[in-house]
Order: structure tokens, then C-alpha cells, then sequence
């Protein structure tokens, strides 16, 4: 009997994702445990092993195709002595779902709500496929701009996925004449005749030349994230001066000493003051919720790191019990895997204090956006060296900026100030994280 696989869960919150690559191809024997695939969800690439032995007969979902619904079949395996006949009766979802769309998908071109919309499970069409039945395959802003210029898609060569129909191929035909454009194409800029437009269509009427980066499922998560915490938290910002000089004079001593096993950044530094902080002053190791202040045991310290796909906050767990050549190790290791797509799930979702620096950049003062459902997130800024007052002399010392953003219904001003006087004194005393 044929045996179905399916799209699975990777993760707790994952309910679509993006078939990014198959590693088995048709015919192929597949055993249990074998690598078949590559799905991308919305913070990593993440290998799916096959539960069942078997021959791979028929692929339902090609590599490339997203939004993909957890539990929807996207193969079928053959056990032995079955006939490749047997998986004739599985047809792609990919197909079936274009054709039953195609007719709303047409009437309903020009009332699509924004044509930089990420595709939805309603509205598949918008995904990258090949032409059936005579149907030709074109995203909703191509469709609409064809409308509009009065050009027939059907004479348009598509140069998108599979020969999907794009923006660009439709603007090409417009300026090649591929057909009289229609009078009202540009008959009237935005705003003069009340008529409200997104922003690929004022830029198509402008004149102004662009050409369109696809968005990752990390960036569209990202977004969504950043968008809900800016808007619905109420974000309240602490600026503290800290002077570096004890720390790069204790770093610069401790890595001369490693022997090259292993070398301490400034942020390690400041993972482990930050995770010495909370320990020392719980009060800001919390998480808001609507009907309680959940207050976190360990010092749990999301790092941002960035992507080539986006940025990703893979965890230092209880980094407050941890050595420094120890987070050093962990926080490279974490990063590495972060770039190449391969953390976990639980190695970048939860954390309980969030750390960004940008100080490597020259950075010298910025706010950061909580990650909730985290209540803080610590801005770390570049050392800078400048005149400071010590003992009623003026000298040169290397002062950093740190501005706290907390969820004020969580950690109000008198906390997160306190919480920046204790993580102060333990940058400019580093030898105290040693108590």
C-alpha cells in the first residue's frame, strides 16, 4: 500500500513552510532515518528524515515551493514489490490547488488587497507553477499591470519560476509594444483623482526603475515579529555610560594567557555581566502576560546574530553558570550554525534577555525592538575613547553606550534603571563576576 509523507512540524508554532530542497529523487530507495528533504521554516533549514522504507515514486511538491501547510502530502513512498502504477492515483497539490483558484484568482485580480502581500494557504495560485489547461501562470501584480497597459498575458513569455509571468516581463512588453497600452495606465498620477495605489504600481507610474528581491520566510517572520512588538508593546528606553577600560585591560591579559585556545570578545564580556545581572536582580528577567509576570530561573541570553537570510537570536542557556572561554565557545558555535541555516528550534525560540551589539560597526548609540515575548533587550554600542572625570582629574577612557528597551508593563523605569547600575558595575569591575 502506498505510504504517504507528509509536510511535518519542526517546530511548536510552525504551521506552513517552504519545501526548499529534495535530496532524494524519484526511484530512489529511501530507508528510515534517510535524509529526503530540506524544509525552511521561519528561522532555519531543517533536515526531514524519512519514518518509513521505501521506493521514492512520485514527488507531489517541487523543491522551491512555499507556503507549504503542515500535513499536506508532498510524497509518496512504494513498499517492495508494489508497481510504480500504484501512485498513479496521487496527483500534485501544487496542480489541483491552481486549477480550482484559477477563475477567482482572474475575476478577482484588480480587488487583491496589496500586490507585496505574502502569499496565503487561500491563494496558492500566486505560486510559482507551470501552465495547465491553457492557463497561464502570472502573479497579481503582473495580471493586473497587464489589465491595466491592455496586454494579453498569453503573449508575454514568463521569466519567473517554472515560466511564471512577473512584473518585469510585463513592463518589458509594455515597452516593447507588445500591444497598445490602455489610456488609463497613466493617464493620472496618485492622489489627483482620490484613487488610493501600493507602492509597485506609484513606482511603475513614476518611471522609477527597481528590480524586486524575494523575501525569506526568516525576513517575513522577522517582520511580522518586529511589527507586533513595536506596536502593540509599550517600549520604554535607558541610556547608560560605561567605561571599558578594567574589561579590555582583563580581556587583553586573559587572551594573552589562553595560548590561542581560546579568545574572549567584549561581548562575551557583556553576555556574561548581562546574565550576572539578572541573577543578581530578577526583577528584569521577566516575561509579561496578560494575566501574570512570568519570572524566568536562569539567565537565558538570546545574541542577535545576522544572516545571510536575516537576523536570528540563538541562546546562551543559564549563561549565569557558565565561564567566559565557555560562552565564547558556545556563542561562536551557535553563530556558525546560524549562518548555515542549522540551529534547532529550541536553540533560537524562547530565551529571557535579548542582547544586540553593533559596536563592531562603529555604532556608537542605538534602541533596540524587543523580542517578545521577552520584556528587555540590551543595545550595546562601540567603545569609544573620550575625556572622563576620575578623582577630579580629566583623562582619556574608552566609554561605552548601553541603552535598555524594556516592556513597561513588565519592567517600568526604577527597575530597568536598577538593573543598568548592577550590569555597570560588573563591566567596569569584571574581576566581580568571578564572586
Amino acid at each position: 500500500m502506498p505510504i504517504e509523507v507528509l509536510m511535518p512540524a519542526l517546530s511548536p508554532t510552525m504551521t506552513e513552510g517552504t519545501l526548499a530542497r529534495w535530496i532524494k529523487k524519484e526511484g530512489e530507495m529511501v530507508e528510515a532515518g534517510d535524509v529526503i528533504a530540506e524544509i525552511e521554516t521561519d528561522k532555519a533549514t531543517m533536515e526531514v528524515e524519512a519514518v518509513d522504507e521505501g521506493k521514492l515514486a512520485k514527488i507531489l511538491v517541487e523543491a522551491g515551493t512555499e507556503n507549504v501547510p503542515v500535513n499536506e502530502m508532498i510524497a509518496v513512498l512504494l513498499e517492495e514489490g508494489e508497481d510504480d502504477s500504484a501512485a498513479d492515483g496521487f496527483a500534485s497539490s501544487n496542480n489541483d490547488s491552481n486549477n480550482d483558484a484559477a477563475p477567482t484568482q482572474a475575476d478577482n485580480a484588480p480587488e487583491e488587497p496589496k500586490a507585496a502581500a505574502a502569499p496565503t494557504k487561500s491563494a496558492p495560485a500566486a505560486a510559482p507553477s507551470s501552465g495547465v489547461n491553457g492557463r497561464v501562470f502570472s502573479s497579481p501584480l503582473a495580471r493586473r499591470l497587464a489589465k491595466d497597459a491592455g496586454i494579453d498575458l498569453a503573449s508575454i513569455k514568463g521569466t519567473g519560476p517554472k515560466g511564471r509571468v512577473v512584473k518585469a516581463d510585463v513592463l518589458n512588453a509594455e515597452k516593447g509594444g507588445a500591444s497598445a497600452p490602455s489610456p488609463a495606465a497613466h493617464s493620472a498620477l496618485p492622489g489627483l483623482t482620490g484613487q488610493s495605489y501600493d507602492a509597485d504600481t506609484k513606482m511603475n507610474m513614476f518611471g522609477m526603475p527597481y528590480k524586486e528581491l524575494p523575501v525569506n520566510n526568516i525576513q517575513k517572520v522577522t517582520a511580522k515579529r518586529l511589527l507586533e512588538s513595536k506596536t502593540t508593546v509599550p517600549h520604554f528606553y535607558l541610556t547608560m555610560d560605561i567605561q571599558l577600560d578594567n574589561l579590555l585591560a582583563a580581556r587583553k591579559e586573559m587572551n594573552d594567557k589562553a595560548n590561542g585556545a581560546y579568545k574572549l570578545s567584549v561581548n562575551d564580556f557583556i553576555v556574561k555581566a548581562s546574565a550576572m545581572a539578572l541573577k543578581k536582580y530578577p526583577a528584569c528577567n521577566v516575561s509579561w502576560q496578560d494575566s501574570a509576570i512570568h519570572q524566568f530561573m536562569h539567565s537565558d541570553i538570546s545574541v542577535a546574530v545576522a544572516t545571510p537570510n536575516g537576523l536570528i537570536t540563538p541562546i546562551v542557556k543559564a549563561a549565569e553558570s557558565k565561564g567566559l572561554a565557555e560562552i565564547s565557545a558556545e556563542v561562536k558555535e551557535l553563530a556558525g550554525r546560524a549562518r548555515e541555516g542549522k540551529l534547532k528550534p529550541e536553540e533560537f525560540q524562547g530565551g529571557s534577555f535579548s542582547i544586540s551589539n553593533l559596536g563592531m560597526f562603529g555604532i556608537s548609540e542605538f534602541s533596540a525592538i524587543i523580542n517578545p515575548p521577552q520584556a528587555c533587550i540590551l543595545a550595546v554600542g562601540a567603545g569609544v575613547q573620550q575625556p572622563v572625570v576620575k578623582n577630579g582629574q580629566i583623562e582619556v577612557g574608552t566609554v561605552m553606550k548601553a541603552t535598555l528597551s524594556t516592556d513597561h508593563r513588565a519592567v517600568d523605569g526604577a527597575i530597568g534603571a536598577e538593573f543598568l547600575k548592577i550590569l555597570k558595575d560588573y563591566i567596569e569591575n569584571p574581576v566581580s563576576m568571578l564572586l
